[in-house]
C-alpha cells in the first residue's frame, strides 16, 4: 500500500479541483473558444465525466485504490476529485490547445502527470499493489478516446464516429445513469427484461435512424455545436420534427407502462420538458436563422412530437432504380407506384448511367447510395408511417445482412440489368 502520513486531505481534494478548474477558467479567458472548439471540449468533457466515474468503480471494485474523504461523495467517490480528473483530461487539453500536438506526445505527457499526482494524493487516495493496471485501464478507455472524439470534433473528422461516440454518451446520461438510480423491477425477472428489451428496443430505434439521417443526409451530429450542415428532412424527420427526443419520451413512458413504476413515468414527462424546451430555444434560434424560408415551411408542415402518417412532400428527394425486364423486379415496381411514394421517383435500371446489379436507391444531393435490401428499407420511408418502421428496423446491426441472405436464398439475388439508352 502507497501512503503518505501527514497531508491533509482538506487541501489534497481542494488543490485536485481547484488547481484543473482555475487553469480552465485562465484558458477560456485568454482564447475564447470558437463553435468548434468548445463543440470539441464538450464531447471530450462528457466522455470523461461518464466514464472516469465508471472506471473509478471498478477501480475500488478490484482494490486498484481507494478513496478516503468525508463528505462530497457518491458511491464512495469524491465528486471533487472527478470533477477535477475530467476538467484535466477532458477539458484543459482542448481549451488550452494542447490537443493540437501528436496524439502520444499528449497522451504520454497527461498520462506522465497522472502517474505522479496519484501518490501525492494519499491518504485520499490509497493505491493497492496493482494500481497500475487501473491506470492503463484509464488511459486506454478513457483518456484515448476522448482526445480523439475531441480531435475529430475540432477538425471536422470520422463524423460517423463522432456520432456514434455521442449516442453512447446520450444513452449512459439519460438512460443508463436514471435507471440505475431508480433500479425499477420487472414481474418474470430476466425473462421479463428480455421481452422488455425488445419492445424497449422500437422507440430507441426512432433515435438511431434520426442520428443516421443526420451523419448521411447533413453532415453533422445531434450536438447543436456540431450540426448538419444542411436542412436534414428526409427518414423519420419526415414524419416528426423531434424524433431523438420522441424515442427518449416514448421509452420512458413503455418502461413506466410495464413496470407500473411512477418514477419512470416522471421521467418521460422530465424528458418531454426537457426535449421541448432545447427544441423550442434550437427552433426560435440557430435553425431559423440558419435556414430561413425552408425551416419555416418545413416547421409549418411537420409535427413536433405527433408524427404524420404520410411522409411530407416537400422532403428531400430521391430515386428508385427498378429493372423492368426482370418480371418479379417490374411486378414490385408496380406494387410502389400503387402505393404513391412521397419524394421518391421510380426509375428503371436499366436508364441508369452506370450497370447496376440490384434495386438501388439514390438521393438526389448523392449523399445516399443504398443496393438491395439496404434500399428497400429506404423506399419504404417514402410509403408511410408503418412502413417506414419496418424500413428503420433493417438498421439493426446483422439483421439487413440476414433478411439479404435470405431474399437472395429465395432469387432476389444480384443479376445483370442491360442498359438501354436514356
Amino acid at each position: 500500500m502507497t501512503t503518505l502520513t501527514g497531508a491533509d486531505p482538506t487541501l489534497i481534494r481542494a488543490a485536485c479541483l481547484f488547481g484543473p478548474l482555475l487553469a480552465t477558467g485562465a484558458a477560456l479567458l485568454r482564447r475564447p473558444p470558437d463553435r468548434r472548439t468548445l463543440a470539441a471540449a464538450i464531447l471530450a468533457t462528457a466522455w470523461n465525466a461518464v466514464w472516469l466515474p465508471a472506471l473509478n468503480l471498478l477501480a475500488v471494485n478490484r482494490a486498484w485504490w481507494t478513496f478516503h474523504a468525508d463528505g462530497g461523495s457518491a458511491a464512495g467517490l469524491p465528486l471533487d476529485l472527478l470533477l477535477g480528473w475530467t476538467l484535466l483530461w477532458g477539458t484543459l487539453p482542448v481549451v488550452t490547445g494542447a490537443d493540437r500536438i501528436g496524439l502520444p506526445l499528449l497522451t504520454a505527457g497527461l498520462a506522465w502527470f497522472d502517474l505522479a499526482a496519484m501518490p501525492l494524493a494519499a491518504p485520499v487516495v490509497r493505491l493497492g499493489p496493482h494500481w497500475l493496471a487501473g491506470e492503463a485501464l484509464a488511459v486506454t478507455f478513457v483518456l484515448v478516446p476522448g482526445l480523439l472524439l475531441a480531435r475529430w470534433t475540432a477538425r471536422d473528422r470520422r463524423l460517423a464516429l463522432r456520432a456514434g461516440a455521442q449516442m453512447l454518451l446520450s444513452g449512459a446520461l439519460m438512460l443508463a445513469l436514471p435507471l440505475a438510480l431508480v433500479r425499477p423491477t420487472l414481474p418474470g425477472g430476466r425473462a421479463g427484461w428480455a421481452i422488455a428489451g425488445q419492445l424497449l428496443a422500437v422507440p430507441l430505434l426512432l433515435g438511431v435512424v434520426a442520428v443516421r439521417e443526420f451523419v448521411q443526409r447533413g453532415g453533422g451530429t445531434p450536438l447543436p455545436y456540431d450540426p448538419p450542415h444542411q436542412l436534414v428532412t428526409s427518414g423519420p424527420y419526415a414524419y416528426v420534427r423531434n424524433p431523438m427526443q420522441l424515442s427518449v419520451v416514448l421509452f420512458y413512458t413503455l418502461l413506466g407502462l410495464l413496470t407500473r413504476d411512477a418514477r419512470v413515468l416522471a421521467g418521460a414527462v422530465a424528458a418531454y420538458a426537457y426535449g421541448a424546451g432545447l427544441a423550442t430555444w434550437h427552433e426560435g434560434g440557430p435553425m431559423r436563422k440558419t435556414y430561413g424560408e425552408p425551416w419555416t415551411a418545413y416547421r409549418a408542415a411537420v409535427p413536433a412530437w405527433l408524427p404524420r402518417l404520410r411522409p411530407w412532400p416537400g422532403s428531400a428527394r430521391a430515386r428508385l432504380y427498378v429493372a423492368e425486364s426482370c418480371g418479379p423486379c417490374s411486378q414490385f415496381g408496380h406494387w410502389i407506384a400503387r402505393r404513391r411514394p412521397v419524394a421518391l421517383e421510380l426509375v428503371p435500371a436499366e436508364r441508369h448511367p452506370q450497370p447496376l446489379r440490384r434495386m438501388t436507391y439514390e438521393t438526389d444531393d448523392g449523399a445516399v447510395r443504398t443496393e438491395g435490401i439496404a434500399a428497400l428499407g429506404r423506399m419504404l420511408n417514402h410509403l408511410h408511417l408503418g412502413w417506414a418502421i419496418l424500413g428503420w428496423l433493417l438498421v439493426i446491426p446483422g439483421l439487413q445482412r440476414f433478411v439479404q441472405l435470405c431474399a437472395d436464398a429465395l432469387g432476389a439475388g444480384p443479376r445483370d440489368i442491360p442498359q438501354s439508352p436514356r
